[in-house]
């Protein structure tokens, strides 16, 4: 399965390592899933995981913060968006990841804010997961 991640799963796997998220990100560096991502999504996740919450939420130096982000981009396709469809989603911060999804060939997007990505998988016959949704998808097989 391929998929993009949003940057609130991204959080979420890093607040708890025993939760949905995180076990995506386990069978990401293990090979089971593959993950697509673009250089605007990568920025975002930093610039996130980088607030002084989130690090004293997740524990993470900015040390911790910078070798998880090196660990994911090695294990992520990188891809670079070319759509010049913009806007059709509400949030700006969701068109990058619908960007990087459709140009990388994803066959979904993992994110806890399925509503905000409903015109884009319509449009694109791409399916929008939660992270729940996605680790169930991937047991089946």
């Amino acid at each position: 399965m391929k998929i993009a991640f949003d940057t609130d799963v991204i959080v979420a796997a890093l607040r708890s390592r025993s939760g949905a998220s995180n076990a995506l990100l386990r069978a990401l560096r293990t090979g089971q899933i593959e993950a697509v991502a673009s250089v605007p999504m990568m920025l975002e996740y930093e610039a996130v995981l980088m607030r002084p919450e989130q690090r004293q939420v997740t524990g993470m130096s900015v040390q911790d913060v910078n070798v998880f982000l090196d660990t994911l981009a090695l294990l992520v396709t990188p891809v670079v968006p070319y759509f010049l469809w913009r806007p059709l989603l509400r949030d700006p911060d969701d068109e990058m990841v619908l960007d990087a999804a459709v140009s990388g060939g994803a066959e979904a997007i993992v994110t806890f804010n399925t509503q905000d990505f409903l015109p884009g998988s319509t449009l694109f016959n791409m399916q929008i997961l939660t992270p729940a949704q996605a680790i169930q998808r991937l047991k089946k097989g």
